[in-house]
């Protein structure tokens, strides 16, 4: 290894302990962009980014207004004419907390139970927003070859992105670089670095059915008053058949089929029933759509899935009423060449259909983006590729991932540019769910990881 490189990882390991005190610093931020009254706190995270922007270095730092959260744009420039651009994207806002009860310490008071670091934010994403940030601070202060650096973050990834797709539009000189690293994609295992070229998008919608003008007593007009909650229920069985395909006219009509030589490939990742199994914890798994491996379902074939019901009385005890409505949240994730505006357009018919004339019926499209795939083979995932097995000791593998990061379809949309995915959060990371956490020698790995990346793009 090259005396330069020597240096990157011997500063990123003395200067881990700041590391992680500044990480804690992000994770006690409240900034959960769903919540209305958590609105301040989103604007104190994107204050947070931009002061740790100022800190690096950049020689540009902007906080950029929409009617959600602030989008933080910072770069550095070049270091030498042929220099490549690499914009490092992040989003600093979390998911909500709930069940808090649930939790095993507090969520955004960030604490250390062995190798794990408990906080909401601690996976998905901060902690892969300071180990990009602590990279580049490493390739900056050792003095080595490096590329120019340009970086955005935003508030509103957990809800959809909204504002997002606007911004990149509109400012493709601005964000002009050569490729994109985001780091919300993650690893399989702690010992097996991970590099994902697929995302599935989503369509996430909120359907109401309407029934009579007012709750009503269930043994008086029970029978006679169609139940909104017995239709929905009705209804949501409906959109799939029984061997778990979903039920939507035309549903995979767009959806593009898996090659021989990439479900070979896909099939060499330890990612079998037995993995599924122990990662969620649940009693057995469901088959799903017939013809694909477990891993095939979650990454690379599209799913209708049901996020939460209410209807009616739901306290403690009983109350004898027949709801005057019901409500689903449903999410669709969509691989490509599906859209969510197409998706949108099958459900809306799915409905028009099935729906009794007994209720009123609602479709809200809440939020949703495209699906993306990249190439798995270039200068940056060659230079991605060394380092991550350089670190490891282990040949990366490539995966397709079932969740969506909506900002990688738009650069390649708008910018024409294609987005490294990868990260050191892990499956059992609880993401989304009560007692989130990172596995600290992972990420601590994973900075130095990014720092030769840098190095090896820049040679």
């Amino acid at each position: 290894m090259k005396n330069s490189h020597a240096a990157l990882l011997e500063y990123v390991k003395a200067n881990m302990p700041r590391f992680r005190r500044e990480l804690d610093g992000l994770l006690a931020i409240p900034s959960v962009s769903t919540e209305i009254a958590r609105r301040h706190d989103v604007g104190r995270a994107a204050e947070w980014t931009a002061d740790a922007l100022r800190a690096l270095g950049c020689t540009r730092v902007e906080s950029f207004a929409t009617p959600g959260a602030p989008l933080v744009y910072g770069e550095i420039p070049p270091a030498g004419k042929t220099a490549r651009t690499v914009l490092i994207y992040g989003h600093y806002d979390v998911q909500p907390v709930d069940p808090l009860e649930l939790w095993q310490s507090e969520p955004f008071r960030p604490t250390v139970r062995g190798e794990e670091l408990f906080a909401r934010g601690a996976s998905d994403m901060k902690g892969q927003i300071v180990a990009a940030l602590k990279a580049v601070e490493a390739v900056l202060r050792t003095g080595g070859a490096r590329p120019a650096f340009k970086f955005l973050f935003e508030g509103e990834e957990e809800i959809g992105s909204t504002h997002l797709p606007e911004f990149i539009r509109t400012h493709r000189d601005l964000l002009a670089c050569d490729l994109c690293l985001n780091p919300d994609a993650g690893m399989i295992s702690p010992v097996l670095p991970t590099i994902t070229y697929g995302l599935r998008g989503l369509a996430y919608f909120e359907l109401r059915l309407r029934g009579p003008a007012r709750d009503l007593h269930s043994g008086m007009y029970g029978g006679v008053v169609h139940n909104p909650a017995q239709v929905l229920c009705e209804l949501l069985a409906a959109m799939h058949e029984p061997s778990g395909r979903v039920a939507l006219p035309g549903f995979y009509d767009a959806v593009r089929a898996l090659d021989p030589e990439e479900r070979r490939e896909l099939a060499r990742l330890p990612m079998d029933a037995g993995f599924y199994l122990q990662a969620t914890g649940a009693p057995a798994l469901w088959t799903g759509e017939e013809g694909y491996t477990p891993f095939e379902r979650v990454g690379a074939r599209p799913t209708l899935e049901v996020n939460g019901l209410f209807s009616g009385f739901t306290g403690e005890g009983s109350k004898t009423v027949l709801p005057a409505e019901a409500m689903a949240k449903i999410s669709m994730r969509l691989v490509p060449d599906q859209t969510p505006e197409l998706a949108t357009s099958q459900l809306e018919a799915f409905l028009r259909e099935r729906a009794p004339a007994t209720v009123g019926w609602e479709l809200k499209r809440l939020a949703g983006g495209p699906p993306s795939i990249s190439a798995r083979e270039s200068a940056g995932v060659r230079a991605l590729s060394r380092a991550l097995g350089e670190v490891w000791g282990e040949r990366p593998v490539f995966r397709r991932e079932g969740g969506s990061i909506p900002v990688v379809a738009y650069l390649q949309e708008h910018l024409g540019v294609e987005s490294l995915l990868t990260g050191f959060s892990l499956p059992d990371d609880n993401a989304h769910s009560p007692n989130e956490r990172l596995h600290l020698p992972t990420w601590e790995k994973g900075i130095a990881a990014l720092a030769l990346f840098f190095a090896y793009l820049a040679e």
